[in-house]
């Protein structure tokens, strides 16, 4: 039996619509045109201060005063509604239902804030399928350093196991814990399956348990 953790946006969930409807709530008050769904779904990854931080960047706007006030509207909104759109990607419930049938240890990995993670996942009927959910500010350290990754790990009582994500972020992760990274390929990487280099990929989470048993 394997520990398995798992990436949160853009692996379990698709949750760039609720970021992007958020996010444009923190523009439009600074008097700068909402950005598109698809420029907002690149910068996911590395937490919402960077994130907000990114949309800034291209919006001609500086200064820490200006992304504390953007910040501080983001969480507002996002916090009010963080799963109004947000959805799990298809097949997600049943193969984690039937990794957890088979004896696997779950959990989850992920920059978003934990309180909010838990939350979402609550609302989607999937928090009941993981032992623990890391979420980015229960450490100092966020993804892609290694501390959160081990974090989850331990709680499922492994010194590792696989790691399951979707983007350039959670690769690094992988590699600076030094786990074998498995890459759902609908998510939201910027870059080749190949430059990621994961040991197993796929774009349907029906084909998830083959993998795992190959890795076991």
């Amino acid at each position: 039996m394997a520990a398995i953790v798992f990436d949160l946006d853009g692996t379990l969930i698709d949750s760039a619509p609720d970021i992007h409807r958020s996010l444009s709530v923190a523009l439009e008050a600074e008097g700068r045109p909402v950005l598109t769904l698809d420029v907002v779904r690149s910068f996911i990854g590395n937490g919402v201060a960077v994130l907000v931080r990114r949309a800034m960047g291209v919006s001609d706007l500086a200064g820490d005063e200006v992304h504390a006030r953007m910040l501080a509207r983001f969480m507002a909104a996002y916090d009010a509604a963080p799963a109004d759109l947000t959805r799990p990607y298809p097949g997600v419930a049943e193969a984690l239902a039937g990794l957890k049938a088979a004896g696997h240890k779950l959990a989850v990995c992920t920059n978003k804030p934990e309180a909010i993670s838990r939350a979402i996942l609550a609302s989607l009927n999937l928090a009941p399928f993981f032992d623990d959910i890391v979420g980015g500010d229960r450490l100092p350290e966020r993804k892609p350093d290694p501390r959160p990754l081990h974090t989850a790990f331990a709680a499922l009582g492994a010194p590792t196991g696989l790691y399951v994500g979707d983007s350039e972020v959670d690769a690094e992760t992988a590699r600076a814990a030094g786990a074998p990274f498995i890459l759902f390929t609908r998510g939201y990487r910027s870059k080749s399956v190949a430059e990621l280099a994961p040991v197993a990929s796929f774009d349907d989470f029906a084909g998830l348990a083959t993998i795992v048993a190959a890795r076991t």
